[in-house]
């Protein structure tokens, strides 16, 4: 029996076509363990060779990092995973240099860069970057996965099977994998009819209706678009005018920041709101800042509209760091809602925010089911492209900015002996989007990562000067408040 990619992950795939880059990654900075009096140890070096071997070993969780995508012909069945036969780890696992002086102005260009390149569609579609020459004598990992590898549970990022949670690493039996036979394209196409055979109404709904195939799947589409729920279901309250929805250029431009947990923590208690609200107020501030800096006035009323997970509305309530499924995330289902850069003074923005957040993620209107695809079910896809570019065009509407924010904490990591003392996500960028947003809190720091069309956010290392700006403007607020103005 043929795997084939769920009508979401299809979509994802036939994106690429659509003018995007589909693919997302976590970037990672280690530092070597030194000695000390209680534990003489120092950690193994962390080398090509060794990373090559702690890779190939942990694939085993991650089985579809050695499989590529097959379309059938004539798109008479969504695609299916196959095993590459000509699989080369070493293809996938690859050094990189820092140019001097090696500091994270370098790296985030390099992340930039590296996001930038389309994957090899005719590969497993992933990467993996050792990165040396950081001046501090860190090293960091950078992973970049095609988003229709990744659903939740079933299929992890690779960061998420490689890191450990104690400093000795996981022991695992030797994976001896052998790649099984490729199906061929007649096999495929039997394969796609039998499956439609199975399904008698579908088949003939598929075939015979309107004027064939073509016809049927656009009239599909068409039906997905007025009656899937989705992002599409947005469009009946279009966001604001803004260049976040003008991308030019496929070229990615990376920054990154972090703040303290703890921190976040207090501000949110104080105010009574979550910390997931005081994470968006940071953002609010930052893209109030981006605005200031090429105009000196913001229209009265003047706002973002953001996309987010419906996760980020959980109750802040004491969590396992180590239960969540995935450390990316979920964009099944989410709902928007709006940033009030406007406002100029910062508390007064938090509670917008949390008000507007709470809100909107209770409300039917502003709920959507996430990433959903217009591929109908049986999966007859003749044209491909032309869902996907249903799907960016519509979608354009109804939001100016993706925000991934992880359902949970990730405690303390380790790789190889060596500590992971930064952990970012990068996140998918979309056609039609110049600018998304991760955040994740790792070990007692919230890290913000953002991966922009260099055309349009030139500037976009600015950004993390400006999350520093605007949660210490929070946190002075919040300090100097009285009782009654908390």
């Amino acid at each position: 029996m043929v795997n084939r990619l769920s009508p979401r992950d299809a979509m994802f795939y036939f994106l690429d076509e659509a003018g995007s880059t589909t693919h997302l990654g976590a970037l990672i900075v280690l530092e070597k363990i030194a000695p000390d009096e209680t534990d003489s140890s120092a950690a193994p070096e962390l080398d090509y060779p060794s990373l090559v071997t702690l890779v190939e070993n942990r694939l085993q969780f991650v089985p579809h990092y050695r499989q590529m995508v097959k379309t059938v012909t004539l798109g008479l069945a969504r695609p299916v995973w196959v095993d590459d036969p000509g699989f080369d780890i070493n293809f996938h696992v690859r050094r990189a240099g820092l140019p001097r002086p090696g500091g994270y102005e370098q790296l985030h260009d390099l992340v930039g860069r590296i996001m930038s390149r389309p994957l090899d569609r005719k590969r497993p579609l992933w990467e993996l970057y050792l990165i040396e020459g950081i001046s501090d004598g860190r090293l960091a990992i950078l992973t970049k996965t095609h988003r229709s590898l990744i659903n939740g549970v079933d299929s992890l990022e690779i960061s998420e099977v490689l890191l450990d949670r104690d400093r000795a690493p996981r022991a695992f039996t030797e994976d001896l994998w052998m790649p099984g036979s490729v199906p061929g394209d007649v096999s495929l196409a039997m394969g796609a009819v039998a499956d439609a055979l199975a399904r008698p109404g579908e088949m003939v709904d598929a075939l015979v209706s309107g004027n064939g195939p073509v016809s049927d799947f656009r009239s599909r589409a068409q039906e997905s678009v007025r009656t899937v729920g989705g992002f599409v279901q947005q469009a009946i309250s279009g966001a604001p005018e803004s260049p976040l929805n003008n991308a030019t250029t496929s070229t990615r431009s990376f920054t990154a920041a972090s703040v303290s947990s703890t921190d976040c923590a207090l501000i949110a208690q104080r105010y009574e709101c979550t910390i997931n609200d005081v994470q968006l107020a940071v953002i609010t501030g930052v893209m109030r800042r981006w605005i200031l800096s090429s105009t000196d006035i913001l229209p009265g009323g003047m706002s973002i509209r953001v996309a987010l997970p419906l996760s980020a509305r959980g109750a802040d309530e004491p969590v396992d760091v180590d239960a969540s499924p995935s450390w990316f995330a979920d964009d099944a289902r989410g709902f928007v809602t709006d940033l009030p850069v406007a406002e100029a003074n910062p508390m007064v923005r938090l509670a917008q925010v949390a008000g507007l957040a709470n809100r909107y993620a209770h409300s039917s209107r502003r709920q959507a089911q996430g990433a959903q695809p217009f591929l109908p079910e049986l999966g007859m896809v003749p044209f491909a492209d032309f869902s996907s570019r249903l799907f960016s065009s519509f979608s354009q509407r109804t939001y100016n900015l993706p925000i991934a924010i992880a359902e949970q904490p990730i405690s303390r990591r380790y790789l190889s002996g060596w500590e992971v003392v930064e952990f970012y996500q990068v996140p998918v960028l979309l056609a039609q989007r110049a600018l998304a947003v991760s955040v994740v809190v790792y070990a007692d720091r919230v890290q913000f990562g953002f991966l922009g069309d260099r055309g349009v956010l030139a500037d976009l290392p600015s950004l993390a000067g400006y999350v520093t700006e605007s949660f210490d403007e929070l946190l002075a607020a919040s300090r100097n408040a009285t009782p009654s103005e908390s």
